[in-house]
């Protein structure tokens, strides 16, 4: 059954159609994302919601999505989702945080014109017939320098614009490393550097608990008097109240904002304020970047519910479309390993350690720590996924550790998962084999080649003679077939283990006949999901 997906906002019918193409069924409906009430009713029976700013994905709306696999947001914010949630509920989370960076940098940049040359008054005051060519006297870019707050993917375009415009760029951020910085050709400084030192300020950061505030009236008193600030990033950076009482003062000579702490914005301390330019959120509002963003997250979407491939994710690594074709073996025996520990580990979980050895060791650990962790967590809650794996891992306050080694043994590469509790280490390794096919080959430091299996019965017992054939008869007298049949030991009369693949669960009272002969240590019957 092929993949449906819902269309909650206005999106370009481009994006509508790229997913009719890649064969998703597809409803669109852009209206219902205003309509929380109608789109908690009718969202479970969705794998995907593709949404702008209107709907809002709340828990209440995630509680009704039992087979939502993903979000996808055409743009950049999120503040409309509901992540923690969404990561609970193992829902990926998508933006496009390329398409419209142009936009919004030109937006800024035009920002930056208008209040310096008071653009939107002057035009209001020619328009009312008044020709007041003395009042509005502005200011040149030329020369003047410019601190942009973030010098990432949005901020580096305004960096490279204003060195167009023969302005000097001096940037606060904290990945922003010397080399970047000498190639973009801006002056890496700090914040209070920045503030004394800068003529116009452009914000280009997300709303983080880091950055909110970034300019509070403490940062902003120390501004450099004239200084003209400009937000069209991210309401909630900025101070307002401060910034209206220092545009009154004549300390702050002008300010441009796109943005706005609450929207949309009714109110606000900074409207109706001289040489204050206000726009309603335009930073992306062009059709280039509405086209962009829209064919971007359908392009996004149908990758990962068709392919498995994921790009842009808040909440989840990114896995290429050829990277999931290699990796998915790979992915399986990662979630195999963890189920198997999962399976066998009664006692609270206090660290996971993953040993990543050989060609496995160049892959995209990230994903693969999340196949071993959903594994594991998927025992006390079979819902877990790879995305909210890890969240509950990290509620549960278990230690997640990796380790990456080049080739050390037979195997071209292998993945060694061992799990530390109050009581006991406990560890399992596998391997993929060319035929793309996972195995079991340690365990508890015992080698073994097991293939694995949908059922298996796991059995640890002294190294006696016997055991072969007390396991194969209590099976065939009981109706339950073995396809596949792996013994291992640590040495001659030490410990040794089983692993049966069989064709059934086996019934607990064919493993109460086995406890029965005393010959056994422990018997566990397992699951594993296998495709």
């Amino acid at each position: 059954m092929a993949p449906k997906v819902l269309i909650s906002d206005s999106l370009s019918e481009a994006a509508v159609q790229i997913f009719r193409d890649r064969g998703i069924d597809v409803d669109f409906q852009p209206e219902l994302g205003k309509d929380k009430d109608k789109l908690a009713e009718v969202i479970g029976n969705y794998d995907g919601l593709a949404i702008r700013s209107a709907t809002k994905v709340t828990e209440k709306i995630l509680a009704n999505a039992p087979n939502l696999k993903v979000i996808g947001r055409a743009g950049i914010g999120t503040d409309n989702i509901d992540k923690d949630a969404s990561s609970k509920k193992g829902v990926i989370v998508m933006n496009t945080p390329f398409g419209n960076m142009i936009t919004t940098a030109e937006h800024a940049i035009a920002m930056m014109f208008a209040v310096a040359r008071q653009i939107p008054e002057a035009s209001a005051s020619t328009h009312a017939g008044k020709w007041e060519k003395s009042k509005f006297m502005g200011v040149e870019l030329t020369g003047k320098t410019l601190g942009v707050i973030g010098a990432g993917n949005i901020g580096g375009i305004v960096c490279d614009r204003a060195r167009g415009l023969k302005m000097k760029v001096v940037a606060y951020d904290p990945f922003l490393g010397e080399e970047k910085a000498e190639k973009m050709g801006v002056e890496k400084v700090e914040l209070d550097e920045l503030l004394s030192r800068a003529d116009f300020i452009t914000l280009h950061v997300p709303f983080t608990d880091q950055t909110a505030n970034i300019l509070s009236r403490e940062n902003l008193e120390k501004t450099k008097k004239g200084v003209r600030i400009i937000n069209c990033a991210r309401g909630g950076l900025v101070d307002e109240e401060a910034l209206a009482d220092l545009l009154k003062s004549g300390h702050v000579a002008g300010a441009a904002f796109d943005v706005f702490k609450e929207e949309p914005a009714k109110e606000n301390p900074l409207f109706n304020l001289p040489n204050v330019v206000c726009t309603p959120h335009l930073g992306a509002a062009t059709t280039e970047a509405q086209e962009n963003v829209a064919l971007q997250v359908a392009e996004q979407m149908s990758d990962y519910l068709l392919t498995g491939a994921v790009s842009n994710a808040l909440n989840m690594p990114s896995v290429t479309a050829e990277e999931a074709k290699v990796m998915t073996p790979w992915i399986n025996l990662a979630g195999h390993l963890g189920a198997f520990i999962g399976q066998m580990t009664d006692e609270p979980i206090k660290a996971i350690n993953i040993l990543y050895d050989g060609t496995v060791s160049e892959m995209n650990l990230e994903a693969l720590n999340c196949g071993v962790v959903a594994g594991i967590m998927k025992r006390a809650n079979p819902d877990v996924n790879m995305v909210s794996a890890p969240v509950v891992a990290r509620e549960k306050g278990i230690q997640i550790s990796t380790t990456n080694q080049d080739k050390s043994g037979v195997f071209d590469g292998y993945i060694k998962v061992t799990v530390v509790t109050e009581k006991r280490e406990r560890s399992v390794a596998g391997t993929v084999f060319s035929d793309g096919k996972p195995r079991f080959i340690q365990i508890k430091g015992i080698q073994v080649d097991a293939e694995i299996g949908a059922h298996m019965l796991y059995t640890t017992n002294e190294d006696v003679p016997g055991i072969i054939g007390t396991l194969g008869q209590t099976m065939g007298e009981n109706g339950v077939n073995i396809a596949n049949f792996t013994l291992g030991r640590s040495e001659a009369k030490g410990e040794a283990i089983a692993l049966l693949y069989v064709d059934e669960q086996v019934p607990a009272p064919v493993i109460d006949k086995l406890a029965a002969t005393g010959m056994f240590r422990q018997i566990k019957p397992l699951q594993f999901d296998v495709a």
